[in-house]
């Protein structure tokens, strides 16, 4: 994801973008009321910044509370020159949530979401490792979620993100401490 337009983003791009980061939903009236512009400018600047690219609204949920019981980061290692090529062909499977190309111990990581151990045994076993070009991979299964954000970079509008207290750990919601 990225400005793929060429057209380079204004500072009323930034504070749109930081307004639905903090909330997606929020009316694009309200979003023009806050910036002193028209409704219809709000409309036409988000929708340019869906279509290059640069800007994506979904809902967001932790796969731990909504019945997907496997959450998990995978690390692969791949022949030199196909890191790209295992990216595309990750970024297609519908279980990958966010495939990135690192530098490091690993060619490639991917966050997958699964069903059960079946489901994710035969994603890694009977699709993952099949891909032309990978050669190891290690899994990393998500116990618990405690911060899912993505408010950064562009702002100074406090984002929300899900806080997922430990089991049995009573809720700080409301509590001032940082």
């Amino acid at each position: 994801m990225g400005n793929q337009s060429g057209h380079p983003l204004d500072d009323i791009d930034r504070r749109i973008i930081a307004i639905l980061q903090a909330d997606g939903r929020r009316p694009y009236s309200q979003i023009a009321e806050d910036l002193d512009i028209p409704a219809s400018s709000v409309r036409y600047r988000v929708q340019r910044l869906e279509e290059n690219g640069t800007l994506q609204i979904v809902g967001i949920a932790n796969p731990l509370t909504i019945g997907f019981d496997r959450f998990a980061m995978i690390g692969l290692k791949v022949r030199p020159g196909t890191a790209r090529e295992v990216c595309r062909e990750l970024r297609e499977y519908p279980e990958t949530s966010y495939v990135i190309l690192t530098a490091g111990q690993y060619d490639v990581m991917a966050e997958v979401i699964c069903r059960d151990t079946d489901h994710f045994t035969d994603l890694v076993n009977q699709r993952m490792h099949l891909i032309e070009g990978v050669l190891s991979t290690e899994s990393f299964f998500v116990l618990e979620v405690h911060k899912l954000a993505y408010g950064w970079g562009v702002g100074e509008v406090q984002t929300r993100l899900l806080d997922a207290p430990a089991p049995g750990t009573p809720s700080r919601r409301g509590d001032p401490r940082p």
